[in-house]
């Protein structure tokens, strides 16, 4: 019978905490180099700024013509995919 001390908690726990910070720095470089000078603007601003309807809105997103990223159930987009729809680019 093996016996788990303080000592191997411990341990565990310390390089638990490593592996995640390992992985948390692997995606923070990856994405900041892709979105080096992203802004992302929130759905409402953008439909303000575009004076264009939720459902445009939802078009443009679902096309894949802006990116953007889902977070607590708000939507973010990408203002530099904004401009380059309207750039011709």
């Amino acid at each position: 019978m093996n016996y788990i001390t303080n000592d191997d908690l411990e341990k565990f726990r310390v390089s638990l905490i490593e592996d995640i910070k390992k992985i948390l720095q692997t995606y923070h470089s990856e994405n900041t180099e892709n979105n080096e000078n992203t802004e992302w603007l929130r759905s409402k601003m953008i439909r303000k700024i575009l004076n264009i309807s939720p459902g445009t809105l939802q078009n443009l997103r679902t096309s894949g013509k802006i990116r953007y990223q889902k977070v607590l159930g708000s939507y973010y987009y990408s203002k530099s995919d904004l401009l380059k729809l309207f750039d011709g680019k």
